[in-house]
């Protein structure tokens, strides 16, 4: 934004200054409201341009010096099979080794020149892959991030060369307890279905995984309407979409016969999966229920829900002053060393619940405590906790978006699962529309009486049995 001023001049930046004072005027009356509502309504507008083959180009422009462009793609590892599980992570890691028209030096090189960072990860349900750069260098970042995703060098040596990086990678993976404990989540609450396999897959794919593998995976699942290339920062929408209709109107929209890839539905089961180790200094158990897909309205109370929860970590401070009653308790009685809330959401279902990390002797009394506070947003919340928790929602979803790879990703991620950006003005009327009534209706939807999920690693001996667990799910009343 010192950018902007600093470009003003004459009648403009004189207008610019009139406009400015009135709304300083403004804000004196009520200064906080109106900056923020202020804020939601001059955030720039997301442009979205869909080329004759289906890719959708999608834009914000804040005028910074430096912008973020990616392609997303609707692909991961819930399209693949037991036989290919961990081919769209291993094509992630060949998009940094070169293509056809350029070696892997050459790319490297190439990036470098332009101060860029080239960057990749791959999810359940979306493969991205995105360059953040000087604005100026939008055109080369473009025709960089076309040739990696439709050119990328399938070559034997790379692959055969990759494989034992990625073997590595498992390793460190299984040495991250908290990303273990949530892959052994998925594969126990959605057990026997795509969702319950973990996106790097098995070590014996990652040793076998041809390139007639990935070539078939990208065949079927890189096609355009699958596709968003999307950018945020100094970046002018028409410019954009100019680019990407020269670089990627070649994608392909059309399928194989009787190749097009219905996405399964995945079944939620209530269960449990445990992994002894006392030779670890802290258990992490995982706890969740079913919740909805991207595109279900009851998101949003749960979402405030999670904000009542809140998230705690004993390195952060905090004690009998913390607005979250769990972290109070947490935090009074030495109950864990964090916690976190999460809504990890999918096509048509998703996991709602509470991971947390506490020594051998307090599992039970902090698993109490987090079960207490799911029957207390099912039965009890009342509308000041609630309108705490949207305020604290809000300041979460600002926060997020600050800088132009966040604001890149969500386009991206936006456009893929509900078909648009939702801009944060939309977002706060919804968290508006939310009271304690809405919160408790949604809650008992999901939580209330529901076989939940769990996952525990560690020393758990005395993690409670599943069925003490299950019971603690609904309250009884006399």
């Amino acid at each position: 934004m010192a950018a902007s001023v600093c470009r003003s001049s004459g009648a403009v930046g004189k207008a610019l200054l009139r406009a400015r004072a009135s709304s300083l005027l403004s804000l004196q009356k009520n200064q906080s409201t109106a900056s923020y509502a202020q804020a939601l309504h001059n955030i720039p507008e997301t442009q979205v341009t869909t080329l004759e083959n289906g890719l959708r180009v999608a834009s914000e422009d804040s005028g910074h010096a430096t912008c973020t462009v990616g392609v997303w793609i609707g692909a991961g590892s819930r399209y693949e099979n037991e036989k290919n599980n961990g081919a769209a992570y291993f094509l992630e890691h060949l998009a940094f080794k070169g293509t056809k028209k350029r070696p892997q030096a050459a790319l490297e090189q190439e990036v470098e020149s332009i101060g860029a960072h080239l960057n990749a990860y791959t999810s359940r349900e979306q493969t991205a892959i995105y360059i953040k750069a000087l604005s100026k260098d939008l055109p080369k970042a473009v025709e960089i991030l076309a040739d990696v995703v439709q050119n990328v060098s399938l070559e034997d040596s790379q692959i055969e060369k990759e494989r034992g990086v990625i073997l590595r990678e498992m390793q460190e993976i299984d040495a991250n307890i908290q990303e273990v404990t949530f892959d052994y989540l998925h594969a126990t609450a959605y057990q026997g279905t795509p969702l319950s396999r973990t996106v790097i897959g098995p070590s014996s794919n990652a040793k076998t995984l041809a390139r007639a593998d990935l070539v078939e995976y990208m065949n079927l699942h890189y096609k355009a309407p699958r596709m968003v290339l999307a950018a945020a920062g100094g970046v002018e929408h028409h410019q954009l979409a100019s680019l990407a209709q020269r670089h990627f109107a070649g994608v392909p929209f059309t399928y194989e016969a009787d190749a097009i890839p219905v996405l399964a539905p995945c079944r939620f089961t209530g269960s449990e999966i445990q992994y002894r180790n006392d030779d670890l200094p802290l258990a992490h158990i995982a706890i969740a229920v079913e919740g909805p897909g991207w595109n279900n309205s009851d998101n949003v109370a749960l979402l405030v829900a999670n904000c009542l929860i809140g998230n705690y970590d004993c390195t952060y401070g905090g004690g009998k002053n913390l607005s979250s009653t769990l972290a109070k308790y947490a935090a009074e009685s030495n109950l864990c060393q964090s916690f976190q809330t999460f809504n990890t959401r999918y096509s048509d279902t998703g996991l709602f619940g509470i991971h947390f990390v506490t020594d051998k002797h307090s599992i039970e009394d902090m698993l109490h405590h987090a079960q207490a506070e799911w029957m207390h947003l099912c039965t009890g919340v009342t509308d000041s906790e609630v309108n705490r928790a949207k305020v604290a929602l809000k300041m979460a979803m600002v926060a997020q978006l600050d800088g132009t790879t966040p604001i890149c990703e969500d386009i991206g991620r936006s456009i893929l699962n509900y078909g648009h950006r939702i801009s944060l003005e939309e977002w706060n009327t919804q968290i508006d529309a939310i009271n304690a009534k809405t919160v408790r209706e949604v809650c008992m939807k999901y939580i209330y009486d529901k076989c939940p999920a769990v996952s525990a690693v560690g020393p758990i001996e005395q993690l409670p049995d599943y069925n003490r667990i299950r019971s603690a799910m609904f309250w009884l009343r006399y």
